[in-house]
């Protein structure tokens, strides 16, 4: 039976780098911005699995927000957070405030992602990823891990945060997360508290669109085919406009005709923007 771990909360980042030198063997990080839930829960479950040591970050980062985002509407949890940190057996975790991260940025550098930051998301959130890769590559930096820990419901991130270490030869692996999901095909989001009754319901939409999508490659519909097939579940839902649906290859290119695929999908349900992803087999 796993037993509850000390673990050890650090705010600064003298007191992370005092934290982290006496570890020892693989060490892993999980990066979050707290809230945290069942999937961060699985990251970490992933984490402890592989690693000798695990050191999680909480930190909701205001360089990833846009100016119509709000960055003080975003849930924050700590003592729920830490409660999931101790019964998932993380070893540390860095809590920093915004001038921990930033105040020391006298030159403003920030992470370029280049050209498919641009796209899907980055089409809808300018300036989004530089924020995230920018933050990804501080906290891998200070914590100094091995490994790091990505869900897949973010997939365009996921994406990049893979071409960044690997355009800027960061030694780090990076482990991909299946997406979690509710038992109706909901994928688990910090954002889901923000639905009312009415608005969960519709945002099953988006689960809907993949798995139709993927029943259509499957049987050999073709990659036009497929799209739409995806499409056609929106078409029925008025009442959720999707800010795109799209259908690429695993590297977010454009579709190939048979092979592995990746479907993306984002809406507003409400006044709440849900994304969501699969992969697709196009036969």
């Amino acid at each position: 039976m796993s037993s509850v771990r000390e673990l050890s909360v650090v705010t600064t980042r003298a007191d992370l780098g005092r934290a982290r030198a006496p570890m020892r063997g693989r060490v892993a990080v999980v990066m979050t911005m707290g809230a945290l839930h069942e999937g961060h829960a699985a990251l970490l479950r992933a984490a402890r699995a592989d690693a000798d040591q695990v050191v999680a970050t909480i930190f909701v980062n205001p360089l990833q927000f846009g100016p119509s985002e709000d960055f003080t509407r975003y849930p924050r949890t700590l003592d729920a957070d830490l409660e999931v940190l101790r019964a998932e057996r993380a070893d540390a975790v860095f809590v920093p405030s915004v001038d921990e991260i930033y105040a020391g940025d006298r030159r403003g550098v920030r992470v370029d992602p280049g050209p498919l930051a641009t796209v899907l998301e980055g089409a809808h959130r300018p300036g989004h990823f530089d924020g995230v890769l920018t933050v990804v590559l501080k906290l891998l930096n200070l914590t100094r891990a091995d490994t790091a820990y990505f869900g897949e419901k973010d997939y365009q991130q996921l994406t990049l945060i893979r071409s960044m270490v690997d355009d800027l030869n960061v030694p780090v692996e990076i482990v991909p997360v299946p997406t979690v999901r509710e038992p109706d095909g909901l994928a688990l989001s910090s954002r889901n508290r923000f639905l009312s009754t009415v608005e969960r319901k519709a945002a099953l939409v988006l689960s809907r669109s993949l798995r139709a999508a993927a029943a259509a490659g499957a049987a050999g519909a073709g990659p036009a085919a497929t799209l739409a097939a995806a499409r056609s579940e929106f078409a029925a839902t008025p009442s959720v406009a999707p800010d795109y649906v799209e259908l690429t290859d695993p590297w977010l290119g454009p579709a190939p005709a048979l092979g592995k695929a990746r479907l993306l999908v984002a809406a507003k349900v409400g006044q709440t923007r849900l994304i969501d992803n699969t992969e697709i087999e196009l036969r």
